[in-house]
């Protein structure tokens, strides 16, 4: 039976640029650990005993880059029991057996008629696609265990040193926690947490701080921890560093302070303030910085759950800057925007700021029907609180920018039921100050729809 054996490069660790490899010369110079004995395959030992099992060390690597001879044609993914065919095109065995029951009797790379059906099983390739993937297995794994070893060190050295030194170690700590999910659980696990919680303060400087925050945002904290930073000092601190510090300590601000607010245990007077609204305002409009108007609207629609929190937020013209910004926001920002701007329509002082913004109603019903249901169900719920708010006035605005014509589209589309519902109510609170004849007329409604 032929078999495919290719040439190929294939880079080992420690080896600089890839060798050239024959397969059978590969398993001559003991490059796959020896000729068919299995137990001589490099890193078949495991770790601390593990046995190494291909399957889940190509699920654990998760690698974008595979020497393409080890890529299965059919699925495209890494070959776990490769087989070759007579026409020395090699598949992985699952993939090809589905491909002959559906009734095929081709090679599905070359189109070829098989004059045998028969598979070999290519146990050289095996070999080399288990040494390659042993090999970046065994070397994630010690440095695995190499990463939570240092995270553990600075852990312990964050307890001892201050100054400069105490801003080098968290440097490094926010790093390695960034890239290493072992780092991480070695942080929690060493009392990590508690350390870093103890360095915020009303006298903490702003290196200490970010860096702080950077590696808590990054870290699963547990309700005690939450609670230790949801004391006032703390969330002050946060709140300064919100206004003061780069895009990234800003956006990780906001993360660690939304994920305060989920617990059951927060009193909303924390963050009743104008510095934290006024610095979430600041990041949504930053346009340098697009990458923090999702994560500031993000927050600002969790704490909108809050009445007084609304209050302010109005107080502060919250209401006419986001409707300004709507425009030329994504469709992620724009939802959230909306969400934000539908809960302040539920406060008097809300509907009034929405009222008074002269966008408000041509922008609500350019959006309804446009993006998405959820677009829509927002807009709709605003344009309902504006025009309840002032009939005679907002209806006549409301007509004016086409709003009829976008309700009938709602209404006989296959959206929610609630929609097509609120939708008739508000086409029936629009038409209220006129006679049929001159509503349809303003409405410039085809004879179809009339």
């Amino acid at each position: 039976m032929p078999m495919y054996q290719p040439s190929m490069v294939v880079g080992f660790e420690g080896g600089g640029d890839g060798q050239i490899l024959d397969l059978d010369t590969a398993v001559k110079d003991g490059v796959l650990g020896g000729g068919g004995g299995g137990g001589g395959v490099v890193g078949s030992g495991g770790v601390g005993g593990e046995k190494l099992d291909l399957r889940k060390m190509i699920q654990e690597l998760e690698l974008c880059e595979v020497p393409s001879v080890f890529i299965c044609p059919i699925s495209l993914e890494p070959m776990q029991d490769p087989v070759t065919l007579c026409t020395g095109q090699t598949y992985e065995r699952n993939n090809i057996l589905k491909w002959f029951n559906l009734g095929h009797l081709t090679c599905p790379t070359t189109m070829q008629e098989l004059w045998d059906d028969s598979i070999t099983p290519n146990t050289t390739l095996y070999r080399l696609i288990f040494t390659w993937f042993s090999q970046k297995y065994l070397l994630m794994k010690k440095r695995s265990e190499d990463v939570q070893g240092r995270a553990s060190e600075l852990v312990e050295t964050l307890k001892k040193v201050k100054g400069q030194a105490r801003v080098h170690a968290l440097k490094e700590l926010h790093q390695v926690v960034a890239f290493h999910a072992t780092a991480r659980k070695s942080v929690i696990d060493e009392g990590g947490v508690s350390v870093l919680c103890s360095l915020l303060g009303p006298f903490t400087s702003y290196a200490v701080g970010s860096e702080v925050i950077g590696i808590l945002v990054s870290l699963t904290l547990d309700s005690e921890s939450k609670k230790n930073l949801m004391q006032p000092a703390k969330i002050s601190l946060m709140v300064d560093i919100l206004n003061e510090g780069s895009i990234e300590t800003k956006i990780n601000c906001t993360r660690l302070i939304e994920s305060l607010i989920e617990e059951k245990d927060f009193r909303s007077e924390i963050i009743s303030s104008h510095s934290l609204l006024i610095g979430l305002m600041r990041l949504v409009k930053d346009k340098r910085h697009s990458n923090g108007i999702c994560p500031g609207l993000s927050l600002l629609k969790t704490v909108c759950f809050y009445k007084e929190v609304k209050i302010l937020l109005v107080s502060i013209g919250a209401v006419s800057q986001l409707v300004e910004l709507l425009s030329g926001m994504d469709h992620d920002c724009l939802e959230l925007a909306l969400c934000v701007l539908d809960s302040l329509s539920s406060i008097p002082e809300g509907r009034v700021a929405l009222r008074d913004c002269v966008n408000t109603i041509p922008i609500m019903v350019r959006f309804l029907m446009r993006i998405s249901e959820t677009c829509t169900q927002y807009a709709l719920s605003i344009l309902w609180s504006v025009c309840k708010l002032a009939p005679e006035e907002c209806s006549a605005i409301a007509i004016d920018a086409g709003l009829a014509a976008k309700l009938l589209l709602v209404i006989q589309s296959g959206c929610n039921p609630i929609l097509k519902q609120q939708s008739a109510e508000l086409l029936k609170l629009c038409s209220l100050n006129y006679s049929d004849t001159i509503f349809i007329s303003k409405c410039k409604l085809t004879r179809t729809i009339q």
